[in-house]
């Protein structure tokens, strides 16, 4: 249950690049669709070894359209014959890429296109070529698909009502109500159906990051004891840095020659920022990381919760320098100084917190449980606690789907903030033997009991806490870019190519 802790939609940079675009669409909905050249497999691109042809996902091909009949409509006698109308082609939607058994459409890449060069435009990051940003975007998408397909068989589902919450705390966050949240993104361009698809993707995406990435990294209690004692040796030197990437992935398992090859393009990019390229828009039309269209930029984060490669390679650089070709083993990264600055003391006193002793019963969702029968199934238990037939305990140990079921669904005690805002609104509205009714959160739905309630003042052990939580979050962003390779390596894809 210690994997709640990251709240919903916090950290998703998507979801913030989109509230800011609020710019002008483009026309390129309906031209590029006609237009869109097929992206071939490239250096950036790379194929994956072709299936059995037994194995591939049969061709899909746009319905023909209907013949023109060759006899003329019958005419009146007095009537002169009308010259013969040839009604002209119509634009039809084809498909571009195949990703294992599904495909990606040219219209598809068109509508992604006219929202990614809006969403720059309103950043001021200059666009790259359109060839390029199409590679780009078609990149994404096939990793995107990749992991939809995976989540899907995982069983992992992000139905309307869980969407339509998060879009309610998007209009929330904005401070707007939902009608006035979707008249302000239409009357700015933005279609709303496609920023709600696009939140959809967002959580289900995350959702999927936290089931095959976040719940496998563990951190040690050495690890924690270096990280506290470098915070307290820094003292009053600790920093934070804004630093920018261009990140040259390898696939996995490369060969001498894709090695080869990937240096060579890594050089060739940092050529042309050493003669005057803008960094932004070269990171969007070469980089493999996921914020190449954010211009790679990482923002600013503490010394201690970036990579020790990106500080060895930035360490001497001054602000707005670009550092040499690092190597990884995600590929080769270049990276831009963009700022640095004091961190603030995060030693000093913190003022006195209230920690809950809570345990929990978790039903998660699937394809094999529908939401309405995990909350019914609660409902139940609770019924059976209500009339002291059964203990949370027991309940917890017979029907909890989390980790802790082992313990009775016991979590110990949490301070604010440890755990995601549905389950601690509910949690803090509880006294003390209170059981709360079915409660949904991005990981199902949850009865939850407060055994007890205490105020502590920030102990060793909350110190301790927080430096777990900031290695715990640098080794599950490594770990996400490993885990987003592997998948689109391992991906079946084959780039049509129609006439």
């Amino acid at each position: 249950m210690r994997n709640m802790r990251t709240p919903l939609l916090a950290k998703t940079k998507t979801v913030t690049a989109l509230l800011c675009m609020l710019g002008v669409i483009s026309n390129a909905h309906a031209q590029f669709a006609t237009t869109i050249i097929p992206v071939a497999p490239s250096e950036t691109a790379p194929q994956s070894p072709a299936k059995p042809a037994a194995a591939k996902p049969a061709a899909v091909r746009p319905a023909a359209a209907a013949p023109v009949s060759a006899t003329p409509p019958a005419v009146a006698p007095a009537a002169a014959a009308p010259e013969r109308v040839r009604s002209e082609p119509k634009p039809v939607d084809s498909i571009l890429v195949v990703v294992n058994n599904e495909v990606i459409t040219r219209q598809e890449v068109s509508e992604r296109l006219a929202s990614i060069e809006q969403r720059m435009t309103a950043q001021n990051v200059q666009l790259p070529p359109r060839n390029q940003l199409v590679r780009q975007i078609v990149e994404r998408m096939i990793v995107e698909r990749a992991q939809a397909q995976m989540a899907k068989e995982g069983g992992i589902v992000v139905d309307d009502a869980m969407l339509d919450r998060a879009m309610q705390r998007i209009a929330d966050q904005n401070k707007m109500s939902m009608p006035e949240f979707r008249t302000r993104l239409e009357k700015e361009g933005m279609v709303y159906a496609s920023f709600r698809e696009e939140i959809r993707r967002e959580i289900l995406g995350q959702r999927l990051r936290e089931r095959e990435v976040d719940n496998k990294v563990t951190v040690t209690e050495s690890e924690v004891d270096n990280y506290m004692a470098a915070e307290a040796n820094a003292g009053d030197t600790r920093q934070e840095l804004d630093i920018a990437q261009i990140l040259i992935r390898v696939p996995e398992n490369a060969t001498p020659e894709q090695l080869a090859a990937r240096r060579e393009r890594a050089e060739d990019v940092l050529r042309q920022l050493k003669t005057g390229a803008d960094f932004a828009k070269t990171a969007a039309a070469y980089s493999d990381a996921s914020d190449a269209l954010q211009g790679g930029d990482l923002g600013w984060r503490p010394a201690e919760r970036l990579p020790q490669l990106f500080l060895d390679g930035v360490a001497k650089l001054q602000d707005g320098q670009i550092g040499a070709i690092l190597k990884s083993g995600n590929g080769f990264h270049i990276l831009k100084l963009v700022g640095r600055r004091a961190a603030g003391n995060t030693q000093a006193a913190a003022p006195a917190v209230q920690q809950t002793h809570v345990r929990h019963i978790l039903i998660k969702v699937n394809q094999v449980v529908t939401a309405v029968e995990a909350k019914r199934k609660l409902a139940e238990l609770k019924e059976r606690l209500d009339h002291g037939s059964a203990t949370f305990e027991e309940l917890a140990k017979l029907y909890s789907n989390d980790l802790s079921a082992s313990k009775g669904g016991d979590l110990g005690w949490v301070y604010p903030g440890d755990t995601v805002p549905e389950f601690e609104r509910a949690m803090d509205q509880l006294k003390p033997g209170e059981v709360s009714q079915p409660i949904e959160s991005p990981f199902g739905f949850h009865l939850i009991q407060v055994v007890e309630r205490k105020t502590d003042d920030a102990s060793k052990e909350r110190a301790r806490q927080a430096a777990r939580q900031a290695i715990r979050e640098r080794k599950i962003e490594e770990a996400n870019e490993d885990w987003t390779r592997q998948i689109r390596d391992r991906a079946y894809v084959e780039y049509r190519n129609d006439d």
